[in-house]
């Protein structure tokens, strides 16, 4: 795993939305490097690390992207340091979806 402590399953679709939304490239890429270095136990950590992540449940937490103009769902294998993103879209799309079981990528 070298020196990185949670793995980014589908780190290829943040990169690939990145590259159609420009104004989220700069926020995904903090948004990773910071994850990556990440050693997260529970949802408690990771709120106290992004006090704007909201908690939808007891794996699964929305990220605000770019001030807030994209949402980003992830859910987390804290037992194996693995973040699993599950969906990266607008508000609009984001109204859309069930934040609870989106699993796109």
């Amino acid at each position: 795993m070298g020196i990185y402590a949670v793995r980014i399953i589908k780190q290829s679709t943040l990169a690939k939305f990145a590259a159609g939304n420009p104004k989220a490239k700069p926020a995904l890429t903090r948004w990773v490097k910071l994850v990556r270095m990440a050693k997260w136990a529970s949802m408690n950590e990771i709120q106290t690390t992004v006090p704007g992540a909201v908690v939808l449940n007891g794996e699964r937490a929305r990220f605000e992207v770019a001030g807030g103009n994209f949402r980003l769902i992830v859910s987390f294998s804290f037992k194996h340091q693995i973040a699993f993103i599950k969906f990266i879209g607008t508000h609009a799309e984001y109204d859309r979806i069930d934040a609870l079981t989106v699993a796109i990528y």
